[in-house]
């Protein structure tokens, strides 16, 4: 079988590029090399969002399972755990090898956000021996947190949103290194109204405890100090691995993610590209940006497959 698209990516750009490329009856193949979900699912599943259209908060697994069902009831075939390793050009049409097979496609869309990535670390003395022992990267259900100190690093958005998750059920502390939150307005106002204590301007010394984590020592203006905790959780970043798409003859920009055209079309004839995986001059990266480079990608990628008369 030769599918009119190959999406490459089942995070939110990737599904959507699903549900739009089914809506105009192409058919279609989804690969992820995880779980399907991408960030949603992998990095902050309890995380409320608060500013995808249409709800006014939606949990990110909700959100992630909500697109998946979506495009899996329109007709997408969707595979887990298959990683492309090239992408080859056919006879008229483009090879995609995995780990698992060859598929044949008259066009693909990259849609793999971040590519490989996993949540940064702080490499303080006992991180490595507390992790699993108090020390998460992502947020616990709400339920796990009841009765615990929950202190939560880091100051943009999915942090702010974790430590207001948790202040819903438990004792929270937010701790940033600098002396003001790199989050959207709306959350640190938020913040700012919750019962969630502040520390900024301070940085980890050590984390600390006998078989499980107890407290925190940090330095704040040279004023060292210990913080009483049971959990605490990592939200500094991820570190991404995209070296796939060095494989994928794929132009990239200095920064190693993929160039487009305003239609979103890369330097190889019939591959597009959308989501976080792009970029260009004035790129946001969010979640419904992935999803409005998916639609024009998707309609890139129909007039090159089926040649309408009006394109």
């Amino acid at each position: 079988m030769c599918y009119d698209v190959i999406i490459i990516g089942a995070g939110p750009g990737g599904l959507t590029a699903g549900i739009y490329a089914r809506s105009k009856m192409m058919s279609t193949l989804i690969l992820e090399a995880g779980r399907v979900g991408g960030q949603l699912t992998s990095l902050y599943p309890e995380k409320g969002i608060h500013n995808y259209p249409g709800f006014e908060t939606v949990q990110a697994r909700k959100l992630s399972d909500r697109l998946y069902a979506q495009a899996e009831s329109m007709g997408c075939d969707i595979h887990e755990h298959e990683k492309v390793m090239k992408i080859d050009d056919g006879d008229e049409e483009l090879l995609v090898i995995t780990s698992k097979g060859t598929y044949h496609a008259r066009s693909v869309i990259v849609a793999i956000g971040m590519g490989s990535f996993r949540p940064k670390k702080m490499d303080c003395p006992g991180e490595e021996e507390f992790t699993d022992k108090g020390i998460r990267y992502i947020l616990p259900v709400k339920e796990e947190l009841v009765g615990q100190k929950v202190v939560m690093f880091g100051g943009g958005n999915s942090a702010i949103e974790m430590a207001l998750i948790a202040d819903s059920v438990t004792d929270t502390t937010i701790v940033h290194r600098r002396p003001e939150f790199r989050a959207d307005e709306a959350n640190v106002d938020d913040l700012n109204n919750s019962n969630i204590k502040t520390v900024m301007n301070a940085n980890v010394v050590s984390f600390n405890g006998k078989e499980y984590l107890e407290s925190v020592t940090l330095n704040q203006n040279d004023k060292v100090f210990d913080l009483p905790a049971d959990v605490a959780v990592i939200n500094i970043g991820i570190n991404s691995d995209l070296t796939d798409l060095k494989n994928w003859g794929i132009d990239l920009t200095p920064e190693g993610l993929v160039r487009v055209n305003f239609d979103m079309a890369t330097n190889r004839n019939g591959i597009f590209a959308c989501g976080d995986v792009v970029d260009y001059p004035g790129k946001y990266k969010q979640i419904i940006t992935a999803c409005g480079e998916a639609a024009t990608a998707i309609v890139s990628s129909y007039k090159f497959v089926k040649k309408p008369y009006w394109a």
